[in-house]
């Protein structure tokens, strides 16, 4: 029996389906006054914004996915899991204390921040160094994975001081923090389905 439910397939990958529609039917609504290359999606869930409604509710879509994937995730270890599920609660409470329509907001800004920082660490901390593990749970590809969330990360906060691509930037980050799990749970579906088709998964 996989350790992975093959629904865990389904919630990981609704995860960046759901939040990149999001972003673009908000920017939609917002129109030609929204600039999707400097300004950032919490402008598009910002009180006011016409399209706050639709980036609140791919926020919330976003969180459950990923405390649904971290549930079915059996083949990671638990503080992976836990991290991963810790950033679904971020991203459900960011979705519930909206920036506001002009300037910053310290607690909107902490729970982001938060939230970045637990998925950039969860395929670390979610890594098997058994030589069975599957690929995605590798020390070696979860390092790398990781590594690419911190200078995504890294980048975001650069292009944020200088007051440039920002979104550009924290599309690219958040993308690939969406898209992780999928591939995790992709890859221990697939190496449980090799096991089975080998010699000494076959019944006599």
């Amino acid at each position: 029996m996989s350790p992975v439910p093959r629904w865990a397939l389904f919630s990981s990958g609704c995860a960046p389906v759901l939040l990149v529609a999001g972003w673009v039917i908000a920017a939609s609504l917002e129109g030609p006054a929204y600039d999707p290359v400097t300004q950032t999606i919490s402008v598009l869930a910002a009180y006011g914004a016409a399209g706050s409604w639709v980036m609140t509710a791919a926020l919330l879509a976003l969180g459950a996915c990923h405390l649904l994937t971290a549930w079915g995730l059996r083949a990671a270890a638990t503080a992976g899991r836990v991290a991963l599920a810790g950033g679904g609660v971020a991203a459900l409470v960011v979705a519930l204390l909206p920036a506001p329509s002009s300037g910053g907001s310290l607690r909107h800004g902490s729970v982001a921040a938060v939230g970045f920082a637990l998925l950039a660490l969860w395929p670390l901390l979610a890594a098997d160094g058994g030589r069975a593990a599957p690929w995605a749970l590798r020390p070696a590809a979860s390092a790398v994975a990781t590594a690419s969330m911190v200078v995504g990360a890294v980048w975001f906060l650069v292009e944020m001081h200088r007051h440039g691509a920002a979104g550009v930037a924290e599309r690219v980050v958040t993308v690939v923090q969406s898209l992780w799990p999928f591939v995790v749970v992709t890859s221990c579906l697939r190496h449980a389905g090799d096991g089975d088709e080998s010699p000494a998964g076959r019944p006599d």
